[in-house]
């Protein structure tokens, strides 16, 4: 059993809890801290949580095994460095960082000091996107063209002029980091491949503060297939991701993202091409992603097993996040 600490005690980090709390065999929640205390000590008691003076009195406790960051997107990576060096184990939400360099360089202390680092992208433990995966590699749905994606939802009028998300540096490209991010990962879990150029145009619309609402990307893999990518973030929620193949093509997409997922497929007639087919809808087995995710952070924790490396998706996804922001101000595409 991971003893972790939940750093960070707001809506997500309350998810998170509650995710696993007295339902896993493998992880458990005992501490926790966050800059509001007031507003968390109801919670905490109600899931058997001590509260925590300070991130720092986390990682001088010996009887914690993992902390779990839940916190701005900016204090991620100094915060991932401070847990590798006191021997924590460590699970953070998305993105990794805001800087690649940064990110990379919190990656490798994780590796340096031989503890685990995860990065929350639990749309990988959906059963239909393993589906799609498994699809690609085992060439149902033929040779990767192209992926479409998007994210979208009232995310700009949940938050308060002042709040961290509506801060530009914090939230970069509008709601790449709370939503986007998600969709490249899924995109490099499919393709296998990491992204080799990206064009983006982002623009602020609807308030006259805050973070730019409406984002639009074009994506080359290195193995020449495209992507495109749109988030907007004043309108109502939906999201959608649709991958074709030379043989067909395959398609997610709901108004909840954290429910189990149904899959549309649908194939070429190689007897007869001109021929329509009609989609076949799959469905699976209900799922909690965020219960896995955590599951499967907790068991390589105490196997001692990396899951975040050294140069691999969970960084280049901060690197692509980089060009897109460089993409909007320059207005070219961008080279990774």
């Amino acid at each position: 059993m991971i003893r972790a600490a939940i750093v960070g005690i707001g809506g997500w980090g309350r998810n998170l809890v509650t995710a696993v709390q007295g339902k896993s065999e493998h992880i458990r929640f005992v501490a926790g801290a966050t800059r509001t205390p007031e507003k968390a000590r109801e919670f905490s008691r109600q899931h058997d949580l001590s509260l925590a003076g300070s991130f720092e009195q986390m990682l001088a406790d010996r009887g914690l095994d993992a902390i779990v960051l839940a916190t701005p997107h900016s204090q991620h990576c100094a915060q991932i460095i401070a847990a590798a060096r006191a021997g924590k184990h460590v699970f953070v939400e998305k993105p990794l960082g805001l800087d690649a360099r940064d990110a990379e360089r919190a990656v490798r202390e994780c590796a340096e000091h031989r503890v685990t680092l995860a990065v929350g992208y639990n749309w990988r433990f959906q059963p239909a996107l393993n589906e799609a995966k498994r699809m690609l590699d085992d060439g149902r749905l033929g040779k990767l063209l192209h992926i479409e994606g998007n994210f979208c939802g009232p995310s700009a009028y949940r938050f308060a002029r002042e709040h961290w998300r509506h801060d530009p540096q914090e939230v970069p490209a509008g709601g790449m980091t709370g939503r986007g991010v998600h969709l490249v990962d899924a995109m490099l879990y499919l393709a296998g491949s990491h992204i080799g150029s990206v064009f983006a145009q982002s623009e602020r619309l609807v308030h006259d503060f805050g973070v730019d609402d409406t984002t639009a990307m074009l994506f080359r893999f290195r193995t020449n297939a495209t992507a495109y990518l749109g988030t907007v973030i004043a309108t109502a929620e939906t999201w959608r991701l649709q991958v074709f193949g030379s043989k067909g093509w395959v398609e997610l997409g709901d108004v909840e993202h954290l429910h189990t997922w149904d899959l549309k497929r649908c194939y070429v007639d190689p007897a007869d091409v001109t021929r329509k087919q009609r989609p076949e809808l799959l469905t699976f087995p209900k799922t909690s992603t965020e219960h896995a995710e955590l599951e499967h952070f907790a068991k390589a924790a105490a196997a001692g097993q990396p899951l975040a490396v050294p140069g691999g998706d969970e960084v280049h996804n901060v690197a692509v996040l980089e060009a897109i922001v460089r993409s909007t101000t320059e207005g070219r595409r961008i080279g990774l």
